[in-house]
C-alpha cells in the first residue's frame, strides 16, 4: 500500500507533538498496521460506491482513516470516534491534509450512544467492549450501512471481550456476513467480518 510523504510527515508530527508520544507510537506497531492494511485490502472490492462516507468507531489515533484516504477507495468523508479525549487532537494531526479539505473530523464520544448513518461503519475495537455494549452500539447503526468488524484472541487486561475463533466472533457479532477471515499475527490472530445488520 502506498503512503505519500506529505501524509507520513503528519504521522511523524503527531507523535512529536503528542503529550504521550509512546502511546501514539503504539498505533504503528506491525500488527496494528498489518490489520489496517488487511481491512482495506478486503473492504475495497466490496465498497464499490463512489464518494462513500465512513464512520470509524474506536478510531484511536486516526491512522486507519489516513490509510483509507490514501487507498484506492473513493472516500468522501471520514469521522473517527473514540472515547479517549487524548485521541482527538492526534487524529486531527495524522489526518491534517483531509482536515484542511473539510473531509475528516475526530469526535470524543462513547460509541454506545453515537448513532451512525454512514455508508460504511467500521469497528475494529470489539474486544474493548462487552457484548451488551456491542448490542447497544449496533442498534444505532443504519440498516443499509456496510459494517466492518474486527476482534482478536489477544488476552490482555484491556481486552474485556475477546473471541477465541472466527466462528465465535461471528456468533458475537450477529450480522449477515458477506465476507469473513482470519489474519495470523505474531502475538495474536485478528478476526474480521464484513456484512450488514440482520
Amino acid at each position: 500500500m502506498y503512503i505519500d510523504l506529505e501524509h507520513l510527515h503528519y504521522w511523524i508530527n503527531a507523535i512529536r507533538i503528542s503529550d504521550d508520544p509512546k502511546r501514539v507510537m503504539d498505533s504503528f506497531w506491525r500488527g496494528q498496521m498489518k490489520s489496517k492494511e488487511w481491512l482495506i485490502e478486503k473492504l475495497t472490492p466490496l465498497a464499490t460506491d463512489s464518494q462513500v462516507s465512513i464512520d470509524i468507531f474506536g478510531g484511536w489515533n486516526g491512522v486507519l482513516a489516513s490509510m483509507l484516504f490514501q487507498s484506492s477507495m473513493d472516500v468522501n468523508t471520514i469521522c473517527s470516534i473514540d472515547i479517549d479525549p487524548n485521541c482527538e487532537s492526534v487524529a486531527k494531526e495524522v489526518n491534517r491534509v483531509e482536515v484542511l479539505e473539510g473531509r475528516f473530523k475526530a469526535i470524543t464520544a462513547d460509541m454506545c450512544v453515537m448513532p451512525s448513518l454512514a455508508d460504511i461503519v467500521i469497528n475494529t475495537s470489539c474486544e474493548h467492549i462487552t457484548q451488551d455494549q456491542y448490542q447497544q452500539w449496533l442498534s444505532k447503526i443504519a440498516g443499509d450501512s456496510m459494517i466492518v468488524l474486527q476482534s482478536n484472541n489477544y488476552q490482555i487486561e484491556e481486552h474485556i471481550h475477546i473471541a477465541n475463533s472466527l466462528e465465535e466472533f461471528k456468533e458475537q457479532c450477529g450480522i449477515d456476513v458477506v465476507w469473513s477471515g482470519e489474519l495470523e499475527l505474531p502475538l495474536y490472530n485478528r478476526y474480521m467480518i464484513i456484512g450488514y445488520k440482520c
